[in-house]
């Protein structure tokens, strides 16, 4: 006992140690606030809407990123991922000694934390997170007399269960399924959002069982729940972007009666607090009474530690697996600005996973065909350097206002909080992902963010700036870029040549200098820009020679360049092709370079002897699936 009261007065717990509450979080995997609670319509989720009915709602819950692993990466250390290096996703990125999860702290006070089932924190876990993690970790495997937090991650709404391929639904018709305005209404897309509130329907019947086995144990008084979804929807433009669609949340907070101190609303009450997921695990520490550390850039919303509410929540895009693109976001509770440091990008860059959807096939395929309305065709287009939003008057976010006059005030004070937050957390985001591995040598991504020597970050960022709004009136300010001693610098001096194009061809022998650069990210962007005024020749040679380097993610990037180019690629594309390269990226093996190289043969019209096996043993593996099918439907005799 004596040690407890220490323990709790060094880590800064409250009055409230030796009688922590059992935290149980339920979650679940690509599902916006979709639910009848939140006013969805078309939802069937009666035990969401029970537990509401008890609960916070939280109309305005974020996550800081439209995609599951860096999203984590923020829940379980309360840090925004840019600054930990961990913002692109299947990120392995390392943690400095002191920055550990929040359940490390909860460990540290008695609480038995258990995980079930999935990480997939972007990061490289700390070892002694979890008591128990995996299938079988639960709270009832608690000692007698420790609180537990718990944790039940939940898949079945999940973006690969859309394609489950069901044609009826219990609760849900097809034809009455909603379809946003930027989605194209065909049949198919109809199929898909009835089969993801299907889904969600699935979802609530697990919560149901989930909440029954905690009442049915006696303990509906002693722990506090939350749940909450881990970004929007798995659909296109939903998941992986920054707009509400991809990362809105549901979330949901049950305080049991004893501690009713701490509701901020009565049970059953909405409340328009705007909530972070980097608040997350400050909160769940604060409401076990611990004071979050210091170097949390979260707050906590609830508990003996509750701060005031934030005025902004903050968001971020990075590479989305094999595709690389740059976006940040800042958002008060009515407005949204968003800045594109990638702007000669379309939004739907081809992710191998996300084209298994229908709906996106046969959305591009539309557009393709000249088949869609503005607002449709937009996803498939360059982005803007900036967007801003009125998400009251434009909830789907389709009118851009960064041009309008009337709105200059609201997308000046935005953006000067964008430019604040980058600052405080050290954005990691402005070197390219190969380069800031490169640089960092033994350090963590962290620590070497912290360096102002070594990362001189203002600089860096003033540069990109320049880049991304780039005129042809700048190019000499581009060009002195490009010979800046600083490899980032130089980066994004040859990245605002490829938006100018043609108008960057005084710049061409500055970018021919640079194709001999030390740093392989700057040579392919002085390729890309080389291609974009007619060398493709020369580009090609020098991203042939990017794609033999040892750094993977300085592979990748070459890669994506050599798939958007045209017929001069042909060679080199089919030689890569016929090689493969076989990198790993991340958690769970990702060949992310194998799926640019695949991507870009296809489109040329390459087949190699290593893609036409490949092919003929998924060929058999379809045709051995098929034969089982037809086999387990034929009808039993005599039945």
């Amino acid at each position: 006992m004596i040690l407890k009261i220490l323990l709790c007065g060094i880590i800064g717990v409250g009055p409230l140690c030796g009688k922590q509450p059992n935290i149980l979080w339920i979650t679940s995997e690509d599902n916006g606030p979709d639910l009848g609670s939140f006013g969805q319509k078309y939802a069937h989720t009666p035990a969401l809407d029970a537990l509401a009915a008890d609960s916070a709602i939280y109309t305005h819950a974020f996550a800081t990123a439209g995609v599951c692993a860096p999203a984590r990466s923020t829940i379980i250390t309360g840090m925004y991922p840019p600054a930990l290096g961990s913002q692109h996703m299947r990120s392995r990125a390392p943690l400095p000694e002191g920055i550990r999860f929040y359940s490390h702290y909860l460990r540290e006070v008695g609480y038995y934390c258990t995980n079930n089932a999935k990480k997939d924190y972007n990061l490289i876990e700390p070892p002694g997170a979890w008591d128990d993690s995996g299938r079988n970790a639960h709270w009832k495997n608690a000692p007698d007399g420790k609180p537990f937090f718990a944790i039940f991650n939940h898949t079945i709404s999940h973006e690969s269960k859309i394609r489950l391929g069901e044609q009826s639904f219990p609760y849900h018709k097809i034809e009455d399924a909603p379809v946003p305005p930027y989605h194209p209404d065909t049949p198919e897309t109809k199929r898909d959002w009835a089969q993801y509130h299907a889904n969600i329907s699935k979802l609530d019947d697990i919560v149901a069982a989930n909440l029954k086995e905690l009442a049915d144990a006696g303990l509906s008084e002693d722990t506090i729940v939350f749940y909450y979804g881990d970004h929007g929807s798995g659909m296109p433009r939903h998941k992986r972007w920054l707009w509400d669609s991809g990362i809105h949340i549901p979330l949901l907070v049950r305080i049991p009666e004893k501690w009713s101190a701490w509701r901020e609303v009565a049970p059953g009450k909405k409340t328009g607090r705007l909530v972070s997921f980097v608040d997350l695990g400050p909160t769940v520490l604060s409401l076990a009474g611990i004071k979050p550390p210091p170097h949390m850039h979260g707050k906590a919303f609830l508990g003996e530690h509750a701060v005031a509410p934030r005025q902004y929540v903050h968001a971020f895009r990075g590479r989305m697996d094999e595709r690389y693109d740059m976006v940040r976001a800042v958002r008060d509770k009515r407005y949204k600005y968003i800045r594109n440091y990638n702007p000669h990008q379309v939004y739907g860059q081809y992710i191998a996973y996300m084209f298994q959807t229908d709906t996106t096939r046969i959305w591009k395929e539309l557009f393709d065909q000249g088949k869609l309305n503005a607002v449709q065709s937009a996803f498939w287009k360059t982005k803007p350097p900036v967007e801003l939003y009125d998400t009251h008057a434009d909830p789907h976010e389709i009118h851009n206002l960064a041009a309008s006059p009337e709105h200059a005030g609201q997308l000046a004070r935005l953006a000067r909080e964008l430019d604040r937050w980058q600052l405080e957390i050290r954005d990691l985001g402005f070197l390219p992902e190969g380069q800031m591995h490169d640089r960092r040598g033994s350090l963590t991504p962290y620590e070497f963010g912290r360096h102002a020597k070594k990362y001189p970050l203002a600089r860096i960022k003033s540069a990109a700036e320049k880049a991304v709004n780039a005129r042809a009136g700048d190019l000499d300010q581009l060009r002195s870029m490009m010979r800046d001693p600083d490899a980032a610098i130089r980066y994004w001096g040859a990245t605002g040549c490829i938006l100018l194009a043609d108008k960057a061809a005084l710049a061409r022998r500055d970018l021919l200098k640079l194709c001999g650069d030390s740093s392989a990210d700057v040579r392919t962007a002085a390729a890309q820009a080389l291609f974009k005024q007619g060398e493709g020749g020369r580009a090609v040679v020098v991203l042939q020679a990017v794609m033999e380097e040892k750094n993977a993610f300085s592979r990748l990037r070459a890669m994506n360049v050599l798939d958007h180019m045209d017929e001069t690629a042909r060679v080199a594309v089919a030689r890569i092709a016929e090689v493969g390269d076989s990198e790993k990226i991340g958690a769970y093996g990702e060949n992310y370079i194998g799926n640019v190289i695949k991507k870009a043969a296809t489109d040329l019209g390459i087949t190699t002897s290593k893609n036409t096996n490949k092919e003929s043993r998924a060929k058999q593996r379809r045709e051995k699936k098929d034969k089982r099918k037809r086999k387990a439907k034929k009808p039993e005799s005599g039945t």
